[in-house]
């Protein structure tokens, strides 16, 4: 099994590119070895000495290291990891009761008349044209809310985009331009807290 990796705009972050499925239909993120027990691949980088953050996008693992980890120790460490849960065809969730549920997209709000166009509208844009782009990176981009009063669209970076040092540029350069771009009732776009 030949595992590729790349960098990513996070310097603590590196994509893994196992050549196969990870999680195509729900992207799931780690932040800590409490999280990851519902998934044994995410338990074993947990494992690593270093290892901070645990993303799986739809065919690629991104792992996040702590400042003081080094690449050289643990890029080793969290290959072989990846490539031990391949090989051994365990399942990437052991059981979603014990912990790792999917992604929220969004709060409770429920949006009606033209908000909820305007709502969709920018599920559609971020869903085919930013995410694939994040994904690219090692990350994801979750919807949060839109409030209509003041056009402010919120959103969340995950995976290797989390705590990129480029993510408020992306959020306020890239995604702001496309969502004012297209949706004119969009005024800017803000990282949910």
């Amino acid at each position: 099994m030949f595992i590729q990796t790349q960098t990513t705009p996070n310097p603590a972050t590196l994509k893994f590119l196992p050549g196969r499925d990870v999680s195509p239909a729900t992207p799931y993120e780690f932040a800590s070895g409490d999280e990851a027990v519902a998934s044994p691949l995410a338990s074993a980088l947990f494992g690593i000495s270093g290892v901070r953050g645990v993303f799986f996008g739809s065919d690629f693992v991104s792992v996040t290291k702590s400042d003081a980890a080094d690449w050289a120790v643990v890029k080793p460490q969290a290959l072989a990891a990846i490539m031990d849960h391949f090989v051994s065809g365990a399942p990437l969730l052991a059981d979603t009761a014990a912990g790792a549920e999917p992604p929220v997209d969004e709060d409770d709000t429920v949006y009606d008349g033209e908000t909820a166009e305007i709502v969709a509208e920018i599920k559609e844009l971020i869903a085919t044209r930013v995410r694939p782009a994040v994904a690219n990176d090692g990350g994801d981009i979750v919807f949060r809310r839109f409030d209509v009063d003041t056009g402010i669209v919120h959103l969340s970076m995950r995976g290797a985009c989390s705590g990129c040092p480029s993510s408020a540029l992306t959020l306020k350069q890239g995604v702001e331009n496309l969502l004012r771009h297209y949706v004119p009732e969009v005024t800017a776009v803000e990282a949910a807290a």
